[in-house]
């Protein structure tokens, strides 16, 4: 091969975009470790730099803004400052395409990558799409008139032409899907003397999650050991007020975290026998390969509604219960944990066989096979 081959990631505005292109990564270097160079290009997110640098990859970073669809005064006055953020974005976007001349562009979505894909088409770069949610966001929506191929996560994808689409489930990173219970109950300090409820609100942690748990944290313990990502910013008034609500014998099952590294989330799922979680894309797959009952509360807020819809495709067959916001009560809640976890051969299994059914745990995989299929043709 006489020169390297290129290829620019982009997406940003949630890990969710960065963690599905952490495991394609891995996947191209298994294929062509030495043959292929690698390239972020994205909004400002420290976070997100310090994630893709770890694998290698080569990071730079754009102006770009979130356009918002409701109208406020202070809407409008955002709005204003994000086009002219996106204005100056695509001029960096351009540049960067011109020195850098990569072979292919592969975008994750979301508002950081819209700048990206507009000067690819111009330099007439073929463009892969991945689109996690039955239902795109509005940068996959207009990227896809560009793309030559659309990756979707789920089989009845919305919106996208026909003729584009292929099905391969959503990247998830196959280091997380390994682990040994007994090793990693003594790593979390578990107990082992109750079943195990994973709160994970994502990888920003739910407010109105973490304020439901702590409602009903006494009463929690008392039936389940609780291990709980809350989110960095929420950690030290959620370990302040835990600590002031549990009395010290039921101390001992709750185990709160800000942010669950690789490994620990790795060794968190493994020992889970059921999940409360958002219904993010990238978490619902993970949940999938990992065969784990859970329950699901999307978000409201989310764009195109799109963590309802995901959480409903998921659990249509019963691999999930999903719980909508407005009905996400203490009581609902504590009588549809118990009641799952006291049926573990009728529900729990049914939920498990259902998810593993549902997951397509070789998505990284598949796409990174198919991208240096494409360019080596």
């Amino acid at each position: 091969m006489d020169k390297k081959m290129k290829i620019l990631f982009t997406g940003g505005g949630s890990g969710g975009h960065i963690t599905p292109i952490i495991a394609i990564v891995r996947e191209i270097k298994k294929i062509m470790p030495l043959d292929t160079e690698l390239l972020y290009v994205g909004p400002r997110e420290k976070w997100a730099s310090l994630f893709l640098t770890q694998e290698d990859i080569r990071v730079k970073q754009i102006l770009s803004g979130k356009i918002r669809r409701y109208f406020t005064l202070k809407a409008i006055l955002l709005n204003t400052l994000d086009l002219f953020k996106l204005f100056l974005g695509f001029f960096q976007a351009f540049f960067i395409i011109f020195l850098e001349n990569p072979d292919l562009v592969f975008s994750k979505g979301g508002y950081g990558s819209i700048s990206i894909v507009f000067c690819a088409k111009i330099f007439q770069i073929p463009i892969f799409l991945h689109e996690s949610d039955v239902y795109p966001g509005l940068a996959n929506q207009v990227a896809s008139k560009f793309a030559t191929k659309i990756f979707t996560s789920f089989p009845k994808t919305q919106y996208f032409s026909a003729e584009k689409i292929i099905i391969a489930g959503n990247p998830i990173r196959k280091e997380i899907l390994k682990g040994s219970e007994e090793q990693d109950r003594k790593k979390l300090n578990l107990t082992g003397e109750k079943p195990v409820l994973f709160v994970y609100g994502g990888s920003l942690g739910s407010q109105r999650i973490n304020d439901l748990i702590l409602l009903i944290l006494p009463e929690l313990l008392k039936e389940f050991e609780v291990i709980h990502q809350c989110g960095i910013k929420n950690f030290k008034d959620v370990k302040a007020e835990s600590q002031m609500v549990m009395p010290d014998e039921l101390k001992k099952y709750y185990h709160v975290f800000g942010f669950l590294k690789e490994l620990e989330l790795k060794e968190v799922y493994f020992v889970s026998d059921i999940i409360l979680s958002r219904a993010g894309s990238g978490t619902i797959f993970e949940i999938a390969a990992l065969g784990k009952p859970s329950i699901l509360v999307p978000l409201p807020e989310s764009a195109q509604n799109h963590q309802l819809r995901n959480a409903y495709a998921f659990a249509q067959n019963g691999a999930s219960l999903v719980i909508e916001e407005k009905n996400f009560n203490p009581q609902f809640f504590l009588e549809k944990l118990r009641f799952l976890i006291s049926q573990p051969e009728k529900d729990l299994e049914k939920m498990s066989m259902e998810a593993q059914k549902f997951s397509r745990p070789n998505a990284a995989k598949a796409i990174a096979n198919y991208l240096i299929k494409y360019l080596l043709i």
